[in-house]
């Protein structure tokens, strides 16, 4: 009976290591497939059986089995891509794809995601990567599929603009009426093209904003000096004006303003510098609404314009023929840190009549100064340094990116960029009970226990890795070595069973 003991225990032998074989074969053969995570064959000694000694009773094995075969979970290294969509995860933490046909969840760490031709993020097999859609900044709602179907971005409307220019102090006065300070206003023609010829005025600039409906259109600030005061001081009037064709307001007898002297006109007002150049007040006056008269070139009709909230003077503009039209606030660099004036008086443009110096000029009573203001420093032009304003038009979609917390990102034409989506995450308390399912998935299992759900970079969870691609984490010098450890003992227990054959065909040759 020992003899074909033997016979069995080494052909137990020749069968684990056969099976570990397939095991290394598998992990070669996989060592440069995405995601893909090695196996280990874990070996058992079998049953004992009991034989008499010398000593008493004693014990003799039968043989080896597999006990598990094990997977190495551990993190592959990563490869670079240059599909945006394409993510890799440092950390823990597991991609979830939904197949679409049999609505079965499974789990990945290959990120090789696209978007296929309805614009749903998927694996290499259709499988639809789920997560959640952001509104406002976070991700909301039930886990979802990803699906790019936003391929506009909405236009915004312009709100607030911005300008930073250095008016020359050595510039001369052009525009020339019975009242300095309101000189462009009174010289203004909307009904001419342009409004005001270039000899009237000093220096001009022109920022392009947008209204509601994504529409551009080119908003320009005419600038001209009032003589110096005696102090040195400086003072510039300006007024800032559109096209007088897009002027869609209507004035108190509910008559249109864009065939009117004042079509187009938006703000008015003066900027005072000191001797050094500094800004140190400016006013600004805009269309009452409570207008006195019908004629909107009445200058009592041009009231101290409201300040918003940051302290920066508004206009209302109108593009579209809307109920509301819309607010835009102007900035040359100050604003009032109560968002009040002080007005010794003068609260229309009507008024200023009544000024005889720029003393007397409306003003901030607490001001505060950015240091971009604009300013009035002797030099050989007027420049304008920067012009902002933060409205858009409708843009397309041009690219996706995904960042570190998995989150989509939608760059658009019009040089915004919207988050989309958030791509969710799986974790599991024995990541070891999940099972294999081929093509790059596992699926949970009750060894593995539920899914806990997540989104990177939070509880316990890796984070996103965009234009890269987790590689196989089969280490192939260590699987050479396991190869050759493999086939030793394959061959040791071949000869195992040789001899038991070889003890075996002496014992039958007695009989002779």
């Amino acid at each position: 009976m020992g003899i074909t003991s033997s016979l069995y225990t080494g052909i137990s032998g020749l069968n684990v290591n056969s099976q570990a074989t397939s095991v290394v074969s598998n992990n070669l053969a996989n060592s440069s497939t995405i995601g893909y995570k090695g196996s280990t064959t874990v070996f058992e000694d079998l049953f004992y059986s009991a034989i008499t000694t010398g000593s008493g009773s004693d014990q003799v094995g039968n043989g080896a089995g597999v006990a598990t075969i094990n997977t190495d979970y551990t993190q592959g290294s990563y490869e670079d891509s240059s599909i945006s969509t394409n993510v890799a995860l440092n950390g823990d933490g597991y991609f979830i794809v939904v197949d679409p046909d049999t609505n079965t969840t499974y789990y990945t760490r290959a990120g090789n995601f696209d978007f296929d031709k309805d614009g749903y993020l998927v694996d290499t097999y259709g499988n639809r990567v789920q997560g959640w859609e952001v509104e406002n900044g976070s991700a909301s709602g039930a886990l979802t599929t990803i699906q790019l179907d936003q391929s506009q971005s909405p236009p915004k409307a312009t709100s607030e603009v911005t300008l930073t220019m250095n008016l020359d102090s050595q510039s001369t006065d052009e525009a020339i009426t019975s009242n300095p300070y309101t000189s462009l206003f009174e010289l203004y023609n909307g009904t001419e093209n342009p409004p005001l010829d270039d000899s009237q005025y000093s220096y001009s600039t022109t920022i392009t904003i947008y209204d509601e409906n994504g529409s551009s259109h080119d908003l320009t600030f005419y600038m001209d000096p009032v003589d110096v005061d005696a102090d040195g001081n400086i003072v510039w009037e300006y007024v800032a004006a559109y096209d007088a064709d897009d002027d869609m307001r209507t004035g108190a007898d509910g008559i249109g303003l864009n065939t009117t002297s004042g079509a187009g006109l938006a703000m008015a007002g003066t900027l005072t510098f000191n001797s050094e150049g500094q800004m140190t007040s400016m006013t600004a006056f805009t269309l009452s609404n409570a207008a006195a008269s019908t004629d909107v070139k009445d200058a009592s009709n041009w009231s101290l314009a409201d300040l918003s909230a940051e302290g920066y003077p508004e206009v209302n503009m109108n593009f579209t023929g809307s109920a509301n039209g819309q607010d835009v606030a102007i900035s040359f660099g100050m604003s009032s840190d109560d968002s009040t004036w002080t007005t010794s008086g003068i609260s229309t443009l009507g008024d200023i009549s009544a000024a005889t110096s720029y003393s007397a000029l409306p003003s901030f009573s607490d001001y505060t100064l950015e240091s971009s203001a604009t300013t009035s420093y002797s030099d050989s032009s007027s420049a304008t340094y920067t012009v902002s304003q933060d409205g858009y038009a409708t843009g397309s979609l041009e690219s996706v990116t995904v960042d570190e917390n998995g989150i989509i990102i939608g760059n658009y034409s019009n040089s915004q960029s919207i988050e989309l989506y958030q791509l969710g995450l799986a974790d599991f308390t024995n990541e070891s009970g999940l099972e294999a399912e081929g093509s790059n998935l596992f699926r949970a299992t009750t060894e593995s226990g539920e899914a806990i759900i997540g989104t990177a970079g939070s509880a316990g969870f890796g984070s996103v890795v965009s234009n890269a691609l987790e590689a196989s984490n089969v280490d192939l010098a260590a699987q050479m070595t396991e190869l050759i450890i493999i086939q030793s003992s394959y061959q040791a227990n071949s000869k195992v069973v040789t001899t038991a054959d070889e003890l075996l065909q002496t014992a039958i040759g007695l009989k002779r």
